[in-house]
């Protein structure tokens, strides 16, 4: 139903409200309510002069100042007494020993690591997300819970008649343990961006399984793969809670360098044990450092060659 409305002598037809409909009277009909804009805020890529402040300010207060505090304290000696401190023979022993297992732990877990990381990103099988979620657990696990584990699993009284106590080769597994998932979480993002279709199309020609991984996959995956090697190197070296119970602390054997350092801080030799944390400081550095300059030029190289 339709009502009419005289405007200027012009007769114009307007809808029926349930108001005209009962008093006649017409009522203007409302116009909608304009919407209103959304006002989007964007983020900007700088942080500008305080956000670089800021960082610069807590890296200083977190890293920079303990390390100065920690250099200056090893050469309170002079140089000589910081170079009789680092190369006197239990010293040397130790960071022998330190490094030499390092080394081992980070090629172990530059293949097994590899290897896992493979497996639970191409493969299904039952329990793949309990397996997952167990890479992550030296994360969580105090370093001392792992070498009480190993040492009743691996020690004097093992259930299954394996001693690895106060030996290298339970230095070993006790590095691989609290290591194992730096390469893991390393390669597994790259491989779950990786192209299958290279890797396809290299089938099509006729490429085995083999040459496929070392032409196509390898590359592509050796950054990661190196990056996380200087990062399980790195922790290995520095690593105490997990190998103070089943490495047995034997000068010479199986005494790594943050054992020597507390050895040294127990009977109070304070400097002694400030050079030698400065020698390995400085060897965790160059290595992560040569690392970082190896994987960046491995990637220009793949980027290049693409």
């Amino acid at each position: 139903m339709t009502t009419t409305a005289t405007t200027g002598g012009s007769v114009s037809e307007m809808p029926s409200t349930p108001d005209n409909q009962e008093t006649g009277v017409s009522a203007p009909v409302k116009s909608p309510a304009p919407r209103r804009r959304r006002r989007w805020f964007t983020v900007t890529g700088t942080v500008g002069p305080l956000g670089i402040g800021i960082t610069m300010l807590w890296l200083s207060v977190i890293v920079l100042l303990p390390l100065a505090a920690l250099t200056v304290t090893s050469f309170e000696g002079g140089i000589s007494g910081f170079w009789d401190a680092v190369t006197s023979p239990t010293a040397l022993a130790s960071l022998r020993v330190t490094v030499g297992v390092s080394v081992v732990v980070a090629l172990i877990n530059v293949v097994m690591g590899t290897l896992i990381a493979w497996v639970l990103v191409r493969d299904e099988f039952p329990g793949k997300r309990v397996v997952n979620a167990l890479i992550d657990l030296p994360f969580a696990l105090p370093t001392i819970v792992a070498s009480i584990v190993l040492l009743s699993l691996y020690g004097p009284n093992s259930p299954i008649d394996v001693q690895l106590n106060a030996t290298q080769p339970g230095l070993v597994v006790a590095l691989a343990f609290v290591t194992l998932p730096f390469v893991v979480r390393s390669v597994q993002p790259v491989l779950i961006e990786l192209d299958k279709d290279v890797e396809q199309a290299a089938a099509s020609l006729g490429a085995d399984n083999w040459t496929i991984f070392r032409k196509v996959v390898l590359p592509t995956l050796a950054p990661a793969i190196i990056g996380g090697a200087g990062l399980a190197f790195a922790r290995a070296i520095g690593e105490y809670g997990s190998v103070v119970l089943i490495g047995g602390n034997i000068p010479r054997e199986t005494q790594v360098t943050s054992q020597y350092i507390q050895q040294q801080i127990e009977i109070d030799r304070p400097v002694n044990a400030a050079a030698v944390s400065v020698a390995l400081l400085a060897i965790a550095f160059v290595t992560l450092l040569v690392l970082r300059l190896l994987a960046s030029r491995t990637q220009r190289r793949e980027e290049q060659s693409a």
